[in-house]
């Protein structure tokens, strides 16, 4: 059995954000075995899992995009949205567009302290728009 959710995020300033709620609040429920594969619809942000439990996590991971990935590089040409459009291309391609969590037991089997982040690279906020996908 496969069924998809379309959900909407409400507009998130740049940076990381823990949405496990948001996602869980659209999935009617949850098999008790199966797959949640999710995925992003934007090509300027990103998903992933990792701590949730840690605030500064969230911000360390924004301070450690911008340091690799910074605005104002003199070599980038696709500028037309802004001098964080291409930046925010290229951390949404490191990050990924999708992730896949096991189901097990009528719940997402996520670690004790993982969280589903939705990864904002744009400055001015975005509605994001994603497809869950459970597959049981």
């Amino acid at each position: 059995m496969i069924k998809h959710y379309s959900i909407t995020l409400p507009s998130l300033s740049r940076g990381f954000h823990i949405i496990t709620d948001e996602v869980l609040q659209k999935i009617e429920k949850l098999p008790q075995e199966g797959v949640l594969f999710l995925y992003i619809k934007h090509t300027s942000a990103g998903l992933s899992i990792n701590e949730n439990a840690d605030p500064t996590v969230l911000m360390d991971y924004e301070s450690f995009f911008n340091h690799i990935v910074p605005e104002h590089m003199p070599f980038v040409k696709h500028d037309i949205e802004g001098p964080d459009d291409m930046p925010a291309h290229i951390k949404s391609s490191l990050v990924g567009s999708s992730i896949h969590i096991p189901i097990i037991g009528g719940r997402l089997a996520l670690g004790t302290w993982q969280g589903i982040y939705l990864c904002e690279f744009r400055n001015s906020p975005h509605r994001r728009s994603l497809i869950a996908t459970i597959y049981s």
